[in-house]
């Protein structure tokens, strides 16, 4: 594998980038979610982080405040199950009342296990496009109607994945991720009256806790089929992100980027028999 770029390496953007600006973050707690929230608070936004566990969230903020020097009530936090739309208003209604709207939203929040797909039971199927497509919906939702329309302004960024030939051996997530790359083109145009900006970023192999779970051999195979011959790092992603935030991405809405090192138009993705 390629060196990894350094953390430092992905901090390009002017302090107070993002002063006054309230970003909510869920999948908050770890990986591209954490990584994002931390950089977003050093650039001076107000961030508030969700996840389905507290505990995990307590840690998440105590990080975000070491590594930014922040005073703690900065950094809301709320345990929500995004799959609840319960949980999900009052989510969004705690963050207003702490912070007064929210500016940014990053969807985050998903969840996916490697499995042929007639392995993949009904239940199983369900549980992903639940967690990350109708989930992502009921947080996109609740953020518009009771904070960017009312406004008149926001910027939503979807994560979703690398999905553009296929994603054989997930296809639960496959089409989950391509259901929000439509919705984020769908809203980018519906919701424009409102002056909302709506895009995604597509991350391939990112070093991540999300990539830990799964087995090394199918990790490595994702590296050696992607072009620039190293997975990348959630502060890459999170750079993204915060670009697709600033006011330098003022004229793009209903667009993908993808943060991919070129696997999308490289390389076998799943071994077929002879």
């Amino acid at each position: 594998m390629r060196q990894l770029p350094s953390p430092e390496s992905q901090r390009i953007f002017a302090p107070g980038l993002l002063a006054d600006q309230v970003a909510l973050i869920t999948g908050g707690g770890s990986g591209i979610g954490l990584a994002t929230a931390i950089e977003m608070t050093r650039l001076g936004a107000r961030v508030a982080i969700c996840g389905r566990t507290f505990d995990k969230l307590v840690a998440a903020r105590a990080e975000i405040v070491a590594a930014t020097g922040v005073a703690e009530d900065r950094v809301h936090i709320a345990a929500c199950d995004i799959r609840e739309p319960e949980q999900v208003t009052a989510l969004v209604a705690g963050v207003v009342e702490a912070f007064g709207g929210v500016d940014i939203l990053l969807n985050n929040a998903g969840g996916q296990f490697p499995s042929p797909a007639q392995l993949i039971s009904p239940n199983g199927f369900a549980a992903v496009v639940k967690n990350n497509l109708i989930g992502t919906f009921h947080v996109t939702r609740e953020v518009a109607n009771q904070s960017m329309i009312p406004r008149k302004r926001g910027r939503i960024i979807n994560v979703i994945a690398n999905i553009y030939r296929g994603f054989p051996g997930m296809a639960h997530t496959g089409a989950a991720r391509a259901g929000v790359e439509n919705l984020t083109m769908s809203l980018a145009v519906e919701w424009s009256q409102f002056g909302i900006q709506v895009n995604a970023v597509a991350p391939g192999v990112i070093l991540s806790t999300g990539t830990k779970r799964y087995p090394p051999e199918i990790l490595d195979r994702a590296v050696r089929k992607t072009p620039a011959k190293r997975a990348g790092t959630v502060d890459e992603v999170a750079a993204s992100i915060i670009f697709l935030a600033s006011p330098a991405a003022d004229f793009i809405t209903g667009a993908t980027l993808r943060i991919d090192g070129g696997q999308a138009l490289w390389g076998d993705a799943w071994e077929l028999p002879d």
